[in-house]
């Protein structure tokens, strides 16, 4: 979608950022999760906008020289158009600034589509966390990419 840009998340966004959290996670993050993401320094959030509608968003932790990838999410009506692989591609060029190594994410094991995005971009399973998510007791893989 070429008409698509990634901008950094504002407190402006956050509305529209729950609306498709909600959508996306069965355990949706709060209002206050996504202010105090935006409140700390070591957190970086984008949101995808096709015009100026947000259609998805995606965010990550940089710690020293490490990335963890806290969601990506796209709004259910944009899905299969891309959108995800734009928003992981800018959180993977945030790191580059400051020299990550690596970068780590935890996904749903049933994920096949998010999974395959990982893939796509070079991540390997390199874990899993047993009964990680809360609402039905699954299984989370712990993905990683190395190498920068």
């Amino acid at each position: 979608m070429s008409n698509i840009k990634i901008f950094p998340m504002t407190y402006e966004d956050i509305d529209d950022v729950l609306a498709i959290s909600f959508l996306s996670f069965p355990i949706s993050w709060s209002r206050e999760s996504f202010l105090t993401e935006i409140e700390n320094n070591f957190s970086y959030y984008v949101v995808a906008k096709s015009d100026d509608v947000i259609v998805g968003f995606g965010g990550t932790w940089i710690i020293i020289d490490e990335s963890h990838i806290t969601n990506i999410a796209v709004h259910p009506r944009f899905r299969g158009l891309g959108i995800g692989e734009l928003i992981l591609k800018s959180l993977i060029d945030l790191g580059k600034p400051h020299f990550i190594s690596s970068m780590t994410l935890e996904v749903r094991a049933s994920n096949v589509v998010a999974i395959s995005l990982y893939n796509k971009f070079g991540f390997k399973e390199e874990g899993r966390r047993k009964r990680y998510y809360e609402d039905n007791g699954e299984d989370a893989l712990i993905l990683w990419k190395r190498n920068f």
